[in-house]
This record gives structure tokens, sequence and C-alpha cells, in this order.
């Protein structure tokens, strides 16, 4: 393996992702090589949402992680592959819960394929990649990966049961986040440090690491919902509280904005009918009351207590880039 970036050299994420283009490359011909189904429509399903942009965090994590510990292998590209196949999958059962039409600017595959083809595939994608991944024949992969994909799953069940209830605490709601977002995230990082033979304490801070960026993540995510260009998301603004989601915003919104409108955002909730002018109305009333900012403050306490949990390390590359992808976090299409 060539010789790695230096820290002088990785000030960006732009800087990021050129310094680890050859590893994503890596993860990427494996991703690619994993779709062998002997069932042609599994293998278009999924190379459809697995080519629609999405950034590899989750195996730039990975890779980081394992780098920062001193693995020099290239195992770490069949692990990455795997993990962004269970990402893969969950997006797939998620479009189908959310009703979901478009995903990163792209007709969703239900939409092309239906509701059953995309939940099936997902499931395919679940089942390769833990088939592959016991074939490593290490406990601790195992258990992390399994304990992941549990809490992905109750994280999920914990949205739907709240699925329009504006009275949802925030303490809830930051449970949701991290069972549902941060849960594989954290579990990446950490499968970094076993693969790399990293202490036991390092192995705590890597996967505490993964969890904080992890919330930090989806809250500065459900800022977006109100407060980014719609166009370069791919999606259409306020889509959350069309779909009776309680994010964090909202919920500052509801415990400072007068009753009034506080009435008028839970009958929306309940009656699923948010007007073009409804949404006006609570993104103005977001702006006047601060709540937009302070989800986004909330989510760059997560990152700065995650870049405390990167002292565990010497100053390094690696490091460096961890601590930028923390950022890169928050800071996302804003």
């Amino acid at each position: 393996m060539k010789e790695g970036p230096t820290t002088s050299s990785i000030q960006t994420m732009t800087d990021v992702w050129d310094a680890y283009r050859g590893e994503l490359d890596g993860v990427e011909d494996q991703i690619h090589k994993n779709l062998d189904s002997s069932v042609a429509l599994v293998n278009t399903v999924a190379a459809h949402i697995l080519s629609s942009g999405g950034k590899r965090i989750r195996p730039l994590l990975l890779t980081l992680c394992a780098r920062l510990c001193g693995y020099t292998g290239k195992d770490v590209y069949i692990l990455a592959s795997l993990v962004e196949f269970i990402h893969t999958a969950t997006l797939l059962h998620d479009d189908v819960v959310d009703d979901a039409d478009l995903r990163r600017g792209r007709r969703t595959a239900r939409k092309v394929w239906g509701n059953q083809v995309s939940i099936l595939v997902g499931d395919y994608l679940y089942s390769k990649a833990i088939c592959h991944i016991v074939g490593f024949r290490n406990q601790g992969i195992n258990e992390v990966l399994s304990e992941a994909c549990r809490k992905m799953a109750e994280g999920e069940v914990l949205q739907l049961y709240y699925n329009g209830n504006p009275l949802i605490t925030e303490s809830e709601y930051l449970r949701i986040v991290e069972n549902k977002t941060a849960g594989l995230i954290a579990a990446s990082c950490k499968i970094g440090s076993i693969i790399g033979n990293a202490t036991e304490e390092q192995q705590a801070a890597l996967f505490h690491f993964g969890q904080r960026i992890g919330i930090a993540f989806q809250v500065a995510d459900d800022t977006l919902d109100y407060a980014a260009n719609g166009d370069r998301l791919g999606k259409s603004l306020g889509q959350d509280l069309r779909q009776g989601k309680t994010t964090l915003p909202l919920l500052h919104l509801l415990q400072h904005c007068p009753d009034e409108d506080k009435q008028m955002i839970k009958d929306r909730m309940e009656t699923r009918t948010l007007s073009d002018e409804d949404l006006h109305r609570i993104i103005t009333l977001m702006q006047a009351y601060g709540s937009i900012a302070y989800a986004h403050e909330r989510a760059k306490t997560f990152v700065m207590a995650a870049n405390l949990d990167l002292a565990e390390f010497e100053e390094s590359s690696h490091r460096r880039a961890l601590s930028i992808v923390a950022e890169y976090m928050v800071n996302r299409d804003r």
C-alpha cells in the first residue's frame, strides 16, 4: 500500500476524499463484486440504490479507524462494503415505511419496482452481509454488528410508535436517533478498531466517537428538512413533518411558540394535511424562536464530545481525517 497522507495535507473534507480515494475505490470494487446474486432483479435493484450517489461515510469511517489502529491489510475493503450493504438494506426498508418517492434526487426502488421487491432485496442485502461477515470468524465483529442491527430495528419501531406524536421528549427523540442512525456508524468505527487489534479502551473510544457523530449527523440532517436547498437534497422541504415525524427543531418550536401555533402544528401532524403556507409559517416561526439554530448547536456539542474521544490516540493523518469527518457531519449542505 502506498504511503498515506500527511497531517498537514488534510485540512478539509475535500482533502479527505482525495487522500483516501484509493481506499474508497477498493471498497467500491468490493461492493460490485458482492452483487452476484443468481437472480438478476436482486442485482439490478441493489445497484440502483448503491449507485445513487451515497457518500460512503460508513465505509470511510471503518477504513479510517482501521488505519488509525495500525491495520494495513485489504480485508478492510470487504468489511466496509458489507457495512454499506447493511446500510443500503435499511434505506430500502425505510423508503417503504415512509412511502418515499425520491432518494438523493432519484426515484426510490419502491417507486420503480414496488414495495414487495424493495423489502425482499433489503432482506437479501442484510443476509448477504451477515453470511460474509461470519466468515471472518471474529466474535468481536459479529457481536458489534448484530447489536447494531438490533438497535436499528428497535429505533425504527420506536420512530413508528411516536409517529404523529408532538409530545415526544428530547431524550426520547435522541434515543431513536442513537438506535436508528448512530448504531451502524458506531459499529463501523469499532469494527475498524477490532481488525486493527486496538486495546479495549481504544475500541470503546472509537465506538463512542462513532455514536456521537452519528447522533450529530441525524440531528443536523433533521435541520436540513427546514433549512436546506430542497433541490440539492433531492427531496421536498418539510417531508419529516408531512410524515408525522417530530424532530429536534420542531420539538424546540413546540416548547416556545404560542398556543395557537402549537395547536396548528399538532393538527397538521395528526391529519397529515400540511400546506405550503403552513410550512412557510412553521419555518418562519423556527427562525423567530431559534429552533433550527438550537438543533444545529446541539449537533455541534456531540461533535465536540466525539473529538475528545480521539484523544485516546496520537496525532496522525488518520486522526486528523476522522476529526474533519466529524465536522462534516454537521456542516454538509449548509
